[in-house]
Formats: structure tokens, C-alpha cells, sequence
């Protein structure tokens, strides 16, 4: 069973109703028994990073969500937010992360607003494909994904990121380690082929 997390901060029902839509079965977990008991685990979220962890603690959820990816290597995909609560930390209200990346969520370089950019990143931008992966397939090297967010990922560890995007400078916008995979774009806003991401993750069990 395909699981989607509820961190209580997302519209987890449009990723739910998309996947109906392509004869994908899935469910919404709100507990630790759905979790464990799962084959994929979806993560999405939008929002504050310390609400989405605070979120996690109340539902007794983290626990549950550490021992299915770590121990029993059930494969994640974090969307967003998401993707950031597999970090260590986050300046977004000084709080802990998961813990599962060697990295950091930090606030989008201010100095690039000094470039005509703005903050938050809003708006569809491209990927530099670091690495191959099946997540990639039926994806056009040219396709625009949707993004918006203040906050992003650094990586200690160069291995796992899987792509890049630059926006007055460059950051990380996928990322892999073993079953743990991430977007910081949203591929359920990114038309069909960027849900075509979605698709792949379920579907595949080498990324």
C-alpha cells in the first residue's frame, strides 16, 4: 500500500485524488501502525518547518517514520517541506529535523534579491540532473517544474544530491540516499509529466 503521510500541514487529498486518477491505490496515514505496515511512504508538507516537526511529535509519528526508512528501508518521498524534514536542522525556527541526511535547511541567500530575484522562490524553473535515476524516466531534460519556497537543502554529503536548480544561485532540488528520495518542487503542480516523478517512485523499486 502506497501511504501518504498526513502531517497535518498539507493537502495531502490532491495527491491522493491524482494517483486515483492514474489507477494508483493509496491511503492517508495517521498512524504509526500505517506507517510501518506500508510499501512506499509519501511526505509531502508546506508551511513552517518547526510547525511540521511539532505536527509529527503530537501525532507520535516520528518514531514510527525513523524505524520504517531506516531499519526496515521502506522508501520515502519527501515533496517540499517534506524533503526538508529529512534534515539534520533547519533555521526555520531553530528546530531538529529528522535526522536522516547529513545536511542543513537554510533560508534562500539573501544577496539574490540584489540580482532582481525574489524571496520566496515562486514560479517554474528547471533541474540540473546530477545523477541518473528511474525517477527521471519519461521526464524531458527540458521540463519547467513548479516551485515555491523561502527555505533549502544543503547537502554535506555531495552523494546525495540528485539535482540542482539555479535561481540567482544554485540549489539543491532533488535529492537520494538509498530508499530516501526528495523534490523541493511540487510534481503533483508540475502538470503531467512532472507527476510523471510520483509515478516513477511508486512504480519502481531502483531509483
Amino acid at each position: 500500500m502506497i501511504t501518504i503521510v498526513d502531517t497535518g500541514i498539507a493537502n495531502v487529498g490532491s495527491i491522493k485524488y491524482k494517483l486515483f486518477n492514474h489507477g494508483i491505490d493509496s491511503k492517508i496515514g495517521t498512524t504509526s501502525e500505517e506507517i510501518i505496515k506500508s510499501k512506499k511512504l509519501i511526505l509531502p508538507g508546506v508551511g513552517h518547518f518547526k510547525e511540521a516537526m511539532t505536527k509529527l511529535k503530537e501525532r507520535d509519528l516520528i518514531s514510527s517514520l525513523t524505524e520504517a526508512v531506516t531499519v526496515r528501508k521502506i522508501p520515502i518521498l519527501g515533496i517540499c517541506l517534506g524533503m526538508q524534514l529529512f534534515a539534520r536542522s533547519s533555521t526555520e525556527g531553530n528546530c531538529e529535523g529528522l535526522g536522516w541526511l547529513n545536511a542543513e535547511v537554510k533560508k534562500l541567500d539573501h544577496s539574490i534579491i540584489d540580482l532582481g530575484f525574489k524571496i520566496p522562490h515562486v514560479g517554474w524553473n528547471q533541474l540540473e540532473i546530477k545523477k541518473k535515476s528511474n525517477l527521471f524516466l519519461k521526464i524531458p531534460g527540458n521540463h519547467d517544474f513548479y516551485f515555491t519556497h523561502s527555505y533549502h537543502m544543503v547537502c554535506n554529503e555531495k552523494s546525495d544530491v540528485l539535482a540542482t536548480t539555479k535561481y540567482g544561485k544554485e540549489f539543491v532540488s532533488m535529492i537520494r540516499k538509498e530508499n530516501i528520495l526528495g523534490t523541493q518542487f511540487h510534481p503533483e503542480k508540475s502538470h503531467e509529466i512532472g507527476f510523471e516523478i510520483i509515478i516513477n517512485f511508486i512504480e519502481n523499486n531502483e531509483f
